[in-house]
Order: C-alpha cells, then structure tokens, then sequence
C-alpha cells in the first residue's frame, strides 16, 4: 500500500480517519483543533478491548438515532391529522403516511388491495395493511384513540428501526470505515424526509440485499433484493451491476444464482394479488404510465424554460410542453434514456483499468433512473443516501448535494403552499432554481464517481481496501479470460503504427482508409 493510500489510516486499527484522509474534512477541523490525535482513535477499538463504550460504530448508530428522533419532532405538527390553515405545507410537515391511512381506505378496514386498489408495490400495500389494520380495529374498540396519529407513530417507529438497521450495514461492510456511516447518519435528507413515504422498507431490504452478496451469499441477496423490489421497483435495478460485475469477473453463477431468487422472491409476493385482484394490482402500473411530468424533474425544468418562449398552445409548444401532451412519448423517452445510461454503466465495466466497485455501479444505476424519470418526489433522495455513501464517501461534495436537497425541500413546500392557496409564495423560477441545483449535484456526483472508477487510485475507499469490501465473490476476483483477451486486442491496436505510405502493406492487412 502506497503512501498515499495509507494517509489517515491508523496503524493499530487499519482504520480511516476522515480528519486525516479527507481535505474537506481535515480543513474543517482546524476550527476545533486539528485533525484527530491518537487518543480520540482509540473510538475505534471493539469496545472490550479497554473497556470503552463509545467505539465509532456505536456513536455512528446513536447519531442516526438522534437524526431519526429530530425528524420525529419535526413531523409532530402534522401527527394530529388535524390540518387546518395548510399547516402541512407551513410547517413543512406533510406525510403521505398519514394522509394515505384515510385516502386508502386503512381507516374503514379496508383490506389493500381486496378492497381498495393501492398506489404502491405489493409489499409496500402489505405492509400498510399490516400496520394500519390493528390500528383500525384498536379504534373501534376504543373511539377515543386518534387513528392516524397512532398509524403514523407505529409506521415511524417500524421505518426508522430499518433506518438504524440500513446505518448498521454501512458500518458493517466498511468496519475499517467506520465514520462514512456518520455521512448517513447526519444526512440532512434522512433528518427531511426519512418518514414521507414508506421508502425505508425497500431501503433497508436493499441493504440487507447488499450485506448478503458481500457476505458471499447470493441466493440470499437475491431474494431480499426481490423482496426489496416488491416494495419499490428501483432495488431491482441493483441486479444489473451484479450481472456486468460477474461476466468481467468470470462468476456469472452467482450473479446468475442471485437474479433467479429475485424473480422467484418477486413473482411469489405478487402472484397471488395480481391472480386474485388483477385490477386494484395494476393500479400502481397505470398510474406510473398514465402520469404526466411531475414537480421538480428534468422534464419539469425543460417545460419551464420551454415556457419562456412558447405559449404551450397547439401550434406554440415547445418539446418539453408538448411530451407533456404526449405521455406515451415521454414514457418512451424517459425509458430509452434510462436504458442508454445502463448501457453506459456496463461499457463503463469493460473501459475501466480495475473492476469498479459494486457500490460505484449501483450508485451510478439508481441515480440515471431518478435524472431521467418523470417522477422525483422529495423522498426520493433516500435511495440515494446510503449508496452514495458507499459509493463515494468524501464529505465535500456530498455536503453540497445535500445542502441543495435542503434548497430543494423549502422551495417544494413553498410551491405546494403556493397551489393550495392559488397565491405564489415566491416565482416558479425559485423553485425551478431548487430543482436545478438538485439536478446538478446528483449530476456532478456521478462524475466523480465516474472518475474514480476511471482512475481507481483517486478512489478513497481503495485507499483502505485491497479491492471491493461489498463485492462478495467479485472481491479480489480475477478478471475472466474473455475479457483479459479483449484487453489484449485492444492494447495491441492501439499500439501497433499503421505503415508508412511508402511502404508496402503486409498480405492480409487492411489498408488504412
């Protein structure tokens, strides 16, 4: 290990010092007295060793406590369900937890999908229904009893746990890293938004997903991914990278052993729903096909700008105005431009001088479809979190997207606030602006990612791991013949000269056109 990778390494521990390793953070310091010193590494240490409690990962996991505990308390407001004066939209408050226990029927017994066609994945619809249903039957035994507070409070309880658990993997694949989970931990995003929506159950499948593949357990990587999948469809796309990964890597049986336990755990939790109430089950399908360009995406930003020119009438519309006439076509297009992006991933994988790092794909994977989907909610933010830390855990340029993510969340609710109440907070170019600055950063993530994958030595996680800590059996795998002998073939056409024209052409070459 050069010198360079072992900066902010102790040498006890083999573990990273971000104050050490990271300019950002090492400039940060300075205001509280420098980089840490080698009494405060001792943190690291397993607790037993000298009988320290706070070890790093337990920090880590009581900072992720403390976030999840504040976001709490900035929902409370909301709780109550008694929303008057727009006060979900003032306070910045709003849950869809708590708004879909009534517009989903969990309030009236309704069973999901039996009796009410729901919005959401299947597994995202049982687990509703698994929550709110002994909440509604507590109700009617007990008509005192606030309904929604007591679904949202128990839904809050269940999600942040498997928030917890989600900063406890980060901890687990990087032991010798163990403050990247603090990146997590204290996300701004996580403390924003981390009970909107459900999110949290696809997450923390997804994660347990990705510890099963490191640990060298394909089969139940796949199901759990498939399980995640059933939640939210993005975890699926993570199989991809397992898939390019493990053709360079010559272990397509594993890749191969982990997306068939995906389908069979993702038909398994569908079948019966989609067999049994086959139009309440594709709800969820008709309204990603059916919805038009929504808040904040690039398509929105395009329909603004298009807006500064065209009126949007027939005959005046400009190309975002008029895919947001034509849902079909923009379906098409936001499809074909995610696939493009996967195809780019995957040539990425053979261009690359060493294997990328599953995170570095994934990361790279989920993030293209959020750029060119029509769809972005402010929640969204939340599949990102946990792979950017994996993918690239260096606090400057993470801070920025996260600050711009905040930007965001205020001018989100200042545009809800302004179209509940038919007067503008502030011009839709602010919020624009926020969406831009969102867009931008997420961009500029990628590209640092893409570099360090281009150039491995600037990559910070390699500084302290031989290969890749959550490649499973892709970690310190030989790249496969096929692909060494394309390395090959390709060095040698690079480097062999095309001849002179005054010199013959060899039998059997190709002359230069």
């Amino acid at each position: 290990m050069s010198s360079q990778s072992t900066a902010g390494i102790d040498d006890a521990g083999g573990n990273d010092h971000p104050s050490r390793s990271d300019g950002f953070v090492r400039g940060a310091s300075e205001a509280i007295g420098g980089p840490v010193g080698d009494h405060a590494v001792a943190l690291d240490r397993p607790a037993g060793r000298d009988r320290r409690f706070w070890t790093a990962a337990r920090i880590v996991l009581a900072l992720a406590c403390l976030t999840l505990a504040l976001h709490w308390v900035q929902k409370s407001p909301c709780q109550d369900g008694a929303w008057q004066n727009n006060a979900q939209y003032t306070r910045m408050c709003y849950t869809d937890v708590l708004a879909l226990y009534y517009a989903e029927g969990l309030n009236e017994g309704k069973v999901p999908y039996r009796d009410h066609p729901v919005e959401y994945p299947v597994l995202t619809g049982y687990f509703m229904g698994a929550l709110g249903l002994p909440v509604h039957a507590l109700g009617s035994r007990d008509p005192q009893i606030n309904q929604g507070q007591w679904f949202y409070n128990l839904n809050a309880l269940t999600l942040s746990a498997l928030a917890v658990a989600t900063a406890a993997v980060i901890l687990a694949l990087r032991r010798r890293r163990p403050w990247d989970a603090a990146l997590f931990a204290l996300a701004p995003a996580l403390f924003l938004t981390a009970t909107v929506n459900w999110d949290f159950l696809a997450i923390g499948l997804a994660a347990f997903g990705l510890a099963a593949w490191a640990r060298r357990r394909p089969a139940v990587a796949g199901v759990l991914l498939g399980l995640a999948g059933a939640a939210k469809m993005w975890p699926l796309f993570l199989l991809g990278p397992i898939l390019v990964l493990a053709l360079r890597a010559n272990k397509l049986r594993a890749a191969l052993t982990a997306l068939g336990t995906a389908a069979v755990a993702l038909v398994a939790v569908n079948l019966p729903v989609a067999v049994s109430y086959r139009d309440n089950w594709d709800r969820f399908f008709e309204l990603n096909t059916t919805r038009p360009i929504d808040w904040g995406t690039l398509w929105y930003i395009g329909r603004y700008l298009d807006g500064r020119v065209n009126t949007g009438a027939p005959g005046d519309q400009g190309p975002f105005q008029w895919l947001n006439a034509n849902t079909p076509a923009l379906n098409h297009l936001s499809y074909a431009l995610f696939v493009l992006a996967c195809l780019g991933v995957a040539a990425l994988v053979l261009v690359a001088p060493r294997r990328p790092r599953l995170a570095q794909l994934c990361f790279l994977v989920v993030a293209a479809f959020l750029i060119f989907s029509k769809v972005w909610s402010q929640q969204f933010v939340l599949w990102l979190l946990p792979l950017a830390v994996l993918a690239r855990p260096r606090w400057g340029a993470f801070l920025a997207w996260q600050l711009a993510e905040v930007c965001y969340f205020a001018a989100f609710y200042g545009e809800l606030l302004g179209a509940s109440t038919g007067r503008p907070v502030f011009p839709e170019g602010v919020f624009v602006l926020a969406s831009s600055l969102r867009l931008g950063t997420v961009v500029l993530l990628c590209v640092l990612v893409i570099r360090d994958i281009l150039r491995p030595e600037r990559d910070v996680v390699r500084h302290t791991y031989a290969d890749d800590p959550d490649g499973g059996v892709l970690d310190g795998a030989l790249d496969a013949p096929w692909y060494l002998r394309l390395r090959e073939l390709a060095a040698g056409a690079v480097a062999r000269p095309a001849p002179r024209a005054s010199e013959p052409v060899r039998r059997g070459a190709v002359p230069a056109a």
